[in-house]
Formats: C-alpha cells, sequence, structure tokens
C-alpha cells in the first residue's frame, strides 16, 4: 500500500538505518492488569526501541533523513549537541561509525545529576565506544554556538561538515516520523484495526511533529496523536510542536496548517523538570517491565506511559478503542538513573 505520502517522501535522501519496519506487538498482560480487556480497550505498543542499530530508538529515524542528505553532499563530519544522557547524541555516534563519518558531540549539564552513573555510565559509556569526540560543557552553555565554532574549524582544515541541532528535530528530521505514520497505517491493515490514538513523549518535538504531519497527509488529521511534554511546560511545547508540524507539511509541499487545537499535549507528567524522576514515572517503567518484560526509559517513554496510564485509569477511552503508545527507545539511560530505580 503506497500512498501520496510515501511518493512525497521519496524525493528525500535518506540513509537506511532501520532495515524494515519496527513490529507493533498487543500489550495483552498489561490489559488484564488494568482492566482493559473487560472494558474492550486495545493496548498496542509500537516497538521504535526494536532496532539493531546502536541500541536503537526514535532519533535513528531522524537521523535517516539528516545522514541521507549529508551522504549526498559529501559531508564525512557530523557535529551534534545534547544533554550528557542524549539519547540522539549516542544514535549519531552510532550511525556515523555505521557510515564511517567521524561524529563530534557537544553534550551540556542540562539535568542537575552529578552521581558517577549519570556523568559516566548509560549514553556517555556508549558514546565512547562507538568512536565519538565528546565535549561537555556546563549547564546554560551554548552548545549550538560552540558546535558551530568547531564546525568553522573543522572546515578550516579541509573536512565537510554538518551540524545538526538537539534532538535532529527540524523539518527534515521531522521526515522521519512522517514515515512512520505511513509505515503505521500499512500495519493497521495488516493488524485489521485503526487506532484511535498514537501516543508519544515529547521533548524536542520532532517525533509529535513528524507523526501529525504524516497523518494530516494521510487524511486523518493531526489531533490523533498525544503527547506528554517532558523537556518544557505544555504550552512552550504545544508552540514548537505547532510550528514544527507545519515546517515539515510545508517541506513536503502540503498547505495544510494545522491550528493549535489540533496539536494535542499533555504536561501533566514533566514534574519538576527535564530529566528529573518521578513517581508516576518509576511506577510506569517497573509495570512495563514486570507485566510485559520490555524496558522504557525515565526521561522520555516512562514520563509518557505514566500519562497514559493515567488516561486509561481516568476513563478517557471507550469500548472498542484501541490505543497505540509508541516506545521510543532510550533505554540506555536506565542505567544512568541506578539510585532512582535500585532499592
Amino acid at each position: 500500500m503506497h500512498t501520496p505520502l510515501d511518493k512525497s517522501l521519496n524525493a528525500f535522501a535518506r540513509a537506511d538505518l532501520l532495515q524494515g519496519s519496527t513490529p507493533i506487538q498487543r500489550a495483552e498482560r498489561l490489559e488484564r492488569r488494568l482492566g482493559l480487556d473487560s472494558q474492550g480497550i486495545g493496548l498496542f505498543l509500537k516497538r521504535d526501541d526494536h532496532m539493531s542499530l546502536g541500541g536503537g530508538g526514535n532519533k535513528l529515524r531522524k537521523l535517516e533523513f539528516h545522514l541521507g542528505a549529508a551522504q549526498q553532499g559529501g559531508v564525512d563530519t557530523i557535529i551534534t549537541v545534547g544533554g550528557v544522557q542524549s539519547n540522539h547524541a549516542r544514535l549519531t555516534a552510532a550511525a556515523c561509525a555505521r557510515l564511517g563519518m567521524a561524529c563530534v558531540l557537544i553534550l551540556t549539564r542540562s539535568v542537575p545529576k552529578t552521581d558517577v552513573d549519570y556523568e559516566l555510565n548509560g549514553n556517555v559509556l556508549l558514546d565512547q565506544l562507538f568512536g565519538a569526540e565528546l565535549q561537555v560543557l556546563n549547564a546554560g552553555a551554548d552548545a549550538l554556538a560552540l558546535a558551530e565554532t568547531r564546525a568553522a574549524q573543522l572546515r578550516d582544515a579541509g573536512r565537510q561538515v554538518r551540524v545538526i541541532p538537539m534532538g535532529g528535530s527540524t523539518p527534515l528530521g521531522s521526515l522521519g516520523y512522517a514515515r512512520c505514520a505511513a509505515e503505521i497505517a500499512r500495519q493497521e491493515s495488516e493488524l485489521g484495526l485503526t487506532f484511535n490514538q498514537v501516543v508519544v513523549p515529547n521533548g524536542s518535538a520532532g517525533t509529535h511533529a513528524g507523526l501529525a504531519a504524516g497523518f494530516q497527509l494521510l487524511g486523518r488529521g493531526t489531533s490523533i496523536v498525544k503527547s506528554y511534554s517532558v523537556l518544557s511546560d505544555s504550552q512552550s511545547s504545544a508552540t514548537r510542536t505547532l510550528n514544527l508540524t507545519r515546517d515539515t507539511l510545508a517541506l513536503l509541499d502540503s498547505h495544510a496548517s494545522p491550528t493549535a487545537e489540533e496539536i494535542v499535549i499533555d504536561g501533566s507528567q514533566l514534574g519538576a523538570g527535564y530529566g528529573l524522576p518521578t513517581h508516576a514515572m518509576q511506577d510506569a517503567v517497573r509495570l512495563m517491565a514486570r507485566a510485559e518484560g520490555l524496558l522504557i526509559d525515565p526521561v522520555y517513554s516512562g514520563k509518557a506511559f505514566a500519562g497514559l496510564l493515567a488516561d486509561l485509569r481516568q476513563g478517557h477511552f471507550r469500548a472498542g478503542d484501541n490505543v497505540l503508545f509508541v516506545m521510543t527507545g532510550g533505554t540506555p539511560g536506565l542505567y544512568a538513573y541506578r539510585e532512582t530505580f535500585q532499592a
């Protein structure tokens, strides 16, 4: 099943980092634990953690388009930015290793955690294993400005450099999740069902914006996607997501212009701030692990799943509804939060 969306996406260079679709599985034990089976509500998991490269995760979908454009432009060095435990940084390093590019990561201490696990374990350990050059800045530093300075130095030395902003969340990067929307639609057809809501975490907004743009172009509208803000308050997240959705649609030559009301974001799970644990997140991570044997990360999917659990328990869905939770990966981050989870 090919759609006009697929044709539009095919106009852009793409590095094949996923090597196929990620599976959708039914969370039957969670359905029973939550009483959803008796209510006639289906809970499904889109396994975007189920990717072979670099430990997997949603950032690979964005990197397919960023690095496809980089390859097309003869780039040999990628620079990107993020927090100390950035999943995007880890996967950029892994993808660069796969494609034979040099990788520079400029990381900022954006979360007030200084324990040894957070500073040296999890994604940071993997960044080093993948061979990236690391520079760690204190909170408040302008990482993107430093990235541009480093890029200029490397260009002066004869290198071909591309700088990718935080999370890869640009209109080009968001094409990865527009493509995911088409993938989900194909899987719905195979499964013989329709999802009433697709649930994701919202950090730098690229995942939500890409899905919203994709479903808009599939005729489903943007409000099928609901996200839980994990980086900033819901209003800031909504503004960022709306603008990015519109820009992604424009990149795909669409004149559609969603309204603010059509971008659905819930700010209830942010807690004290980005990367800071909440009790609801801890309970959600443990429930997923103990009911389904699956891991979700403490920064993104953990908080988003906590939000979805609250909605399910508060009766936000009706009999016959099917809900798809996108597991965005980031599980190496669990090792950076050992003190949070270890009894």
